[in-house]
């Protein structure tokens, strides 16, 4: 196994699957009915609730990229609405509902996944997430530490969930390590191509005059360009960070071992599809996922 390469290509399966909770419209509900105000507010709670009633700075630290303004819209306010009980509650019945559209009731329709290969998927997810280290992964150990659903499809989501956050602390620390900000990373990626600049400014909630001011700190490094194309220095910067943050997240798969991986991959992938299909998780989005192959 090349287990890098085989963490990225399981992220692009497991991270559809987790991120329904963003954009599915059932999931969206939910947080409204819970009492939370509008999209921003459901996405920063119903994402720190795992960690409790946390304080903005907290998710600034681990959410990463967001202005923090942003955040502050919508923490502490939240806890006042919805306690993080209340909001973990909320985000696995969204997920519930929206995955009973996409497997059917009997968990053999729509995707066209029988019932045996979902529970067995649902095992090794818990498999692959139960032996993973956590130290330095705040968001990985809080979903970690939340009890496991009975069901088999939100034990799969749940497996995803963690997942899909240990390779999100892995990869803050990879651009932190590279010297980045949560600003220059957005920019970098930006110049990448896998996300429009203009996505990934609405969505974190940076003006232009911020997000120049950190293409101008990349630009006197001599990692980008005037037009916000990476130079050679900054494209290979950004590859290393991709390559490290791969590495980080291998270890669940050797440990999983080939056919293991492959069962798990067999399951996720006509799930990650048919939520494609359905368009709940949009392309081009702020994550930089593309479309199931």
């Amino acid at each position: 196994m090349d287990a890098p390469r085989t963490a990225r290509a399981m992220w692009k399966l497991f991270e559809p699957l987790h991120a329904v909770t963003y954009f599915a419209d059932e999931c969206i509900e939910e947080y409204g009915s819970a009492g939370l105000k509008g999209f921003w507010m459901g996405y920063f709670a119903g994402r720190a609730a795992p960690m409790g009633a946390v304080a903005p700075a907290v998710v600034d630290a681990t959410f990463f990229s967001f202005n923090p303004d942003r955040v502050k819209r919508a923490l502490p306010d939240a806890w006042g609405f919805a306690a993080p009980d209340r909001v973990l509650d909320a985000r696995l019945a969204g997920v519930d509902r929206f995955l009973g559209r996409v497997l059917g009731p009997d968990g053999d329709e729509g995707s066209g996944i029988g019932a045996a290969d979902l529970a067995r998927a649902a095992a090794l997810g818990r498999s692959a997430v139960e032996g993973l280290a956590i130290e330095g992964r705040p968001l990985a150990a809080a979903n970690a530490a939340l009890a496991w659903p009975d069901e088999p499809h939100l034990a799969l989501w749940q497996a995803a969930t963690v997942l899909r956050e240990h390779r999100g602390d892995g990869h803050i620390v990879a651009l932190v390590a590279a010297g980045l900000d949560g600003r220059q990373a957005l920019v970098t990626m930006a110049g990448t191509g896998a996300v429009p600049k203009e996505m990934l400014q609405a969505a974190r909630g940076w003006d232009d005059d911020a997000w120049d001011e950190a293409a101008g700190a990349l630009m006197e490094r001599g990692w980008l360009h005037e037009d916000g194309t990476p130079t050679a220095s900054g494209a290979a910067t950004r590859q290393e960070i991709e390559d490290l943050t791969d590495r980080l997240a291998a270890e669940p798969w050797e440990r999983l071992g080939d056919d293991d991986t492959e069962s798990l991959r067999a399951v996720l992938t006509p799930i990650a599809r048919a939520i494609a299909a359905l368009g709940s998780v949009p392309v081009p989005n702020p994550i930089g996922l593309p479309p199931p192959e």
